[in-house]
């Protein structure tokens, strides 16, 4: 497949983080061909640019109301791309209708990075129940009830973790505890090369630095 005047290998490492950028932060035009992706960090633009190979002009926006230009975006046409994304599940309007994502099991520990990345949220405190108890928690957020329940059932079936679903505002947050952050962490940076956004890995890895350093 060719994106950006580039041929790309489907399901390489890059492209599976990337399809995790666009179900969590993307969006699909209503014209079949365009594909936009907007963040407030611009490292996370520079990483979804380059897991599909593209150097269009990265811009900057507001949201809602708001005047000042805080937001970065990045949008291209591709039609054949457009018709990919349709077929593997992601379609306009994602938020609330997405279901499941038709993911190789090879390449799903960089697409749940991505996917970490754009809608997932990492955690830590001391549990003053208990003296130096030090507890951390991953999670994945959707609109889409569907959605976030597959899954916790793919997780389950390919990395043998058990996360519990809580509603949150206005989405369904989709949690696990340390020893499962820990496997699904090794999983998802399963080597040092790989595209992820920097904050929150180094956030992850000094949690379980200084949880190592407890024992």
């Amino acid at each position: 497949m060719y994106i950006g005047g580039k041929k790309v290998t489907i399901w390489s490492s890059n492209f599976a983080y990337g399809i995790g950028l666009i179900v969590s932060d993307g969006n699909l035009s209503l014209d079949g061909r365009h594909i936009m992706f907007k963040s407030a960090e611009l490292e996370m633009i520079e990483k979804f640019q380059k897991s599909f190979g593209v150097k269009n002009k990265i811009g900057k926006s507001a949201r809602g109301g708001e005047k000042i230009k805080k937001y970065f975006y990045t949008q291209f046409s591709n039609v054949e791309f457009y018709k990919f994304l349709n077929g593997i599940g992601i379609t306009t309007a994602k938020s609330k209708t997405i279901k499941s994502i038709k993911i190789p099991d090879k390449a799903f520990h960089d697409f749940l990075r991505g996917l970490f990345d754009g809608d997932g949220t990492f955690y830590s405190y001391w549990d003053k129940r208990w003296p130096s108890s030090f507890v951390f928690q991953m999670s994945f957020a959707s609109a889409s009830f569907e959605f976030i329940n597959w899954l916790k059932d793919k997780l389950t079936k390919l990395y043998k973790v058990k996360g519990f679903v809580c509603r949150g505002d206005g989405v369904f947050n989709l949690r696990y505890v340390k020893n499962d952050s820990k496997k699904l962490y090794e999983f998802m940076y399963y080597k040092r090369k790989l595209l992820f956004l920097n904050r929150k890995y180094f956030k992850i890895k000094d949690a379980l630095d200084k949880d190592e350093n407890l024992h």
